[in-house]
Formats: C-alpha cells, sequence, structure tokens
C-alpha cells in the first residue's frame, strides 16, 4: 500500500470537474484508499457514471453543501476561479488544489512514480508500459489520458508502489510530480498560447529532467535532436533509443508493414540481439513508442515473454487511428486525437502503410493560438491526404483573439496547390462525404475536440 501520510489530513475531498480524464482516476484512487470523496461536474459522462458506481457521490451542475463539508476542495485547471464552488470554498477558508497539484502529492504516496511524457506519442506509450507490467503481474497503479480497453476505463488502482502516469506539459504541469522514472518521447513546439517560445518548451523539460533522483532512471529519443542533451542534467541513469540513431541502447532494423500498416522489426540492446517484436497498431512512430516502452520495461527487469505479449496485443487506445466501421461498405472510418503538424503527418504516413484507393481527412483545428501559430505546418502537413475536408476551429480554453478561422487554414492549403473545403457544419460534411466517397477509401476524422462524433454519423 502506498504511504499516505501526507495526504491523510484531507479526510473530506471535493472535486470540481470530477469527470475529467485525470480527476475521474484521481477520485476513484483516493476513494480505494478509504477518503470520502464528492464531486460536481457540468454534464454527465462515461466517467460520472463509473464514479457513481464506485460509490462516489457526483452532481451535475454545483453542490456547495458538499463543498461546505469538504477538508480540501480539487479542481481541474479548465474551472475559472469565479466559480460558485471555488467562491463557496475561499469564503469558507477551505483549502483549494489544483488538479496538477494534487496529482503531484499522489506521486509522493508511491515509491516509484513512471512518468510518461513528450509533445506526442503519452498516451500510445503509457497504455504500452502500463500493459507490460500488468502482463508481468507487477499490479501497478495506471493514470492514462484515453479509455483503455484491458483495464476497462482511464485508470486503474494498484497495490504496489508503482504509478504509471502520463505527464504533460502544459502549462508546466509535470513539474509538480516527483519522479522516479521518466520517458521523454519528444519535445517539439507546441501550446504556445503558455509558453510562446520554443527555447521556453525547451527549459520546461529540463527542470522536468532535474526533478529525478540520483538513483531514478531517464529514457530519452536519440532521434529527437531536442533531446540529445537532456542526460546532462541529472545524476540518474540515462537509457537511450531510436531508429535512425544506431549508436543508442536499443534500437530497431528490419522494419516491415503488413496490410494493415503494423509493424514487426528486430530490436538491438547494447548492439546484442534482444528479440523481433510485433505490433497491432500501426505507423513508423509506434515502433519508437514501443523502443521507449521496451527499454523502460527491461530495466526494471520484465521478461521479454511479457513485453512481446503485452506489445502484440495493443490493439491501441481511445482515439488513437481507431478503427469506426465503414460507410454503406464501401470506406473504412478511422478517428485519430493528432492536433499538431506532427502528430498529423505520423498519422499520415501510418495510413500509407495500408492498401486502399484514396484517403479523406476531415480535420477540426485545436485552438485558434495553435491554429494561426502553426497555419503553414498544418497546411504542409494535410497535403499528404488526397481529399481535405476542414471544420471550424475547436476553441477549447481560448476566444478568437487572434483573427484567424479554418477558411484561412483551407486557403492555406489550396495557395500549396491542392484543394481543401472548409465545411462549417457537421451534417454537411457528413453529407458531402458518403456522396463522394469510393470503393475501398479511407476516411480519418482527426483533432482533438468534437471531431470524434463524425466518424459515428458517417458509418450510421
Amino acid at each position: 500500500m502506498p504511504n499516505i501520510d501526507n495526504i491523510k489530513k484531507y479526510k473530506n475531498v471535493h472535486m470540481i470537474g470530477i469527470g475529467g480524464v485525470s480527476m475521474s482516476g484521481i477520485a476513484a484512487i483516493l476513494k480505494d484508499w478509504g477518503f470520502n470523496i464528492t464531486g460536481s461536474d457540468c454534464c454527465k459522462s462515461e466517467n460520472t457514471e463509473k464514479l457513481e458506481q464506485l460509490g462516489i457521490k457526483v452532481t451535475i451542475g454545483s453542490n456547495i453543501e458538499d463543498v461546505a463539508k469538504a477538508d480540501l476542495v480539487v479542481y481541474s485547471a479548465a474551472i475559472k476561479q469565479d466559480n460558485v464552488e471555488i467562491v463557496e470554498a475561499k469564503n469558507k477558508k477551505i483549502k483549494l488544489m489544483e488538479r496538477a497539484d494534487f496529482l503531484g502529492e499522489l506521486t509522493r504516496c508511491y515509491k516509484d512514480t513512471i512518468c510518461i511524457s513528450g509533445t506526442h506519442g503519452k498516451t500510445t506509450t503509457t497504455s504500452m508500459v502500463s500493459l507490460c507490467f500488468l502482463e508481468a503481474l507487477k499490479n501497478p497503479s495506471i493514470q492514462v489520458g484515453a479509455y483503455l480497453k484491458p483495464i476497462e476505463g482511464n485508470y486503474k488502482v494498484g497495490n504496489t508502489e508503482h504509478f504509471i502516469i502520463e505527464a504533460c506539459e502544459y502549462v508546466e504541469s509535470f513539474l509538480k510530480f516527483s519522479p522516479k522514472t521518466e520517458i521523454i518521447l519528444n519535445i517539439d513546439n507546441d501550446h504556445l498560447d503558455y509558453f510562446k517560445t520554443f527555447e521556453n518548451i525547451k527549459k520546461a523539460f529540463i527542470k522536468y529532467v532535474k526533478l529525478l533522483p540520483e538513483d531514478g532512471i531517464l529514457v530519452t529519443n536519440g532521434d529527437d535532436i531536442n533531446c540529445l542533451d537532456l542526460e546532462k542534467y541529472t545524476k540518474a541513469k540515462t537509457i537511450t533509443y531510436g531508429i535512425t540513431n544506431k549508436h543508442t541502447n536499443f534500437f530497431a532494423v528490419n522494419i516491415v508493414f503488413d496490410g494493415d500498416g503494423f509493424a514487426e522489426f528486430d530490436v538491438y540492446h547494447n548492439d546484442t540481439f534482444f528479440d523481433r517484436i510485433k505490433l497491432s497498431i500501426p505507423g513508423m512512430h509506434n515502433v519508437l513508442n514501443a523502443l521507449a516502452c521496451i527499454a523502460v520495461c527491461t530495466e526494471y527487469n520484465i521478461q521479454k515473454e511479457h513485453i512481446k505479449t503485452a506489445l502484440r496485443k495493443f490493439t491501441g487506445a481511445h482515439r488513437r487511428f481507431e478503427y469506426k466501421g465503414k460507410i454503406d461498405n464501401k470506406a473504412s472510418v478511422y478517428d485519430d486525437y493528432g492536433h499538431h503538424p506532427t502528430e498529423i503527418i505520423a498519422t499520415a504516413k501510418s495510413l500509407m502503410n495500408k492498401k486502399y484507393n484514396k484517403s479523406w481527412v476531415i480535420f477540426q483545428p485545436h485552438t485558434y493560438s495553435r491554429t494561426k501559430t502553426l497555419l503553414t505546418d498544418f497546411a504542409k502537413a494535410l497535403l499528404n491526404f488526397d481529399n481535405i475536408i476542414i471544420l471550424d476551429i475547436y476553441a477549447a480554453r481560448e476566444t478568437n483573439t487572434y483573427g484567424i478561422s479554418s477558411n484561412d487554414l483551407a486557403q492555406k492549403i489550396i495557395s500549396l496547390g491542392k484543394p481543401a473545403k472548409y465545411i462549417k457544419n457537421f451534417e454537411e460534411c457528413v453529407k458531402y462525404v458518403k456522396e463522394n466517397v469510393k470503393e475501398n477509401d479511407i476516411v480519418m476524422t482527426l483533432g482533438a475536440g468534437t471531431v470524434t462524433e463524425i466518424g459515428p454519423m458517417l458509418v450510421d
């Protein structure tokens, strides 16, 4: 059992935004440890229903009575300071803590927190590592950023010292954690609404590496130029992996793809043959994610057989190149969370390993700031598809003070020599695709917002 001395004083915890991916996982862990948990959210969801089944009282809307009974109120970053429950907590002088700060407190309850970070691939790699630990019967606690079929959710409450979590760099929230092991998958230009410059992103990762204890482990991507110097900022043991960079501890060669775009490859560990690995998810980027997983699991003495089996069984996390069905028995529909140019290119490359007639992308840009800053990069990335449809920008946490629209992105693609359609309305988009899609085409819905609703509309 983890050591909960640092949070024992908060017997009653109220959580605002309890249905969130991370918040719901935290709530379940606390409930399992015997804390009294209440929560609120703006709307019902699978997560809130699941929490209610665990015996957690969830209010849709707000509940100041529950706030008044709490020793601590935890809130997600999306909650504004004028929220009635936050105001009530302040009036009653009840301690308030933002989600990332509290998750940091949880990481200090475990002797061994394994943090998976990087601009792209966190959810997939966290899922891979988690499944290897489960396969080896190490019974870890898990927090992952998407629904994971084998654990029937986005979290698992284990009974060992291992806590496997995604560590996001946005607003530097990963600096609140106390990791024993870090995987850094890549460092790319993103969240510039917060970081402003790439240098600031890099500085945040350097601070993050410095959190490691001397007996910790740092696993970094040897193919990513921005990760190469990270080891000089820590005394922890450093392990590297790569595909193009063979001067790494783990590297992959003889990579082949089957008709589904799934890779099979030989892994070498310190220049000695390790094993041949088969994946059940597409794309070269997932070979790199698998190498990161193999590196960390080998360090934890997980047997090759368990690693191989877990990786072969893993068919992807929710919304990561997820198959949704067929349109009138003609075209296959997939859904993917990719909302950054690098992720779009990786998805497009994964697609190219499959056999199909023409490709379609229905892309919903995520946040005005990201669309404005990376407009040309988005346009170039989307050129990898045969047919391009752009939906309205999903605002998320922003208002449009940037003077940018989805039509600007469509026009940018057209200026680069490829047709693109800006379609505002989901129903209109579905109608257009259904009327124009051909036998054996592939349709990809892409983005981090509501675009995920389109797949079911197409296959219905």
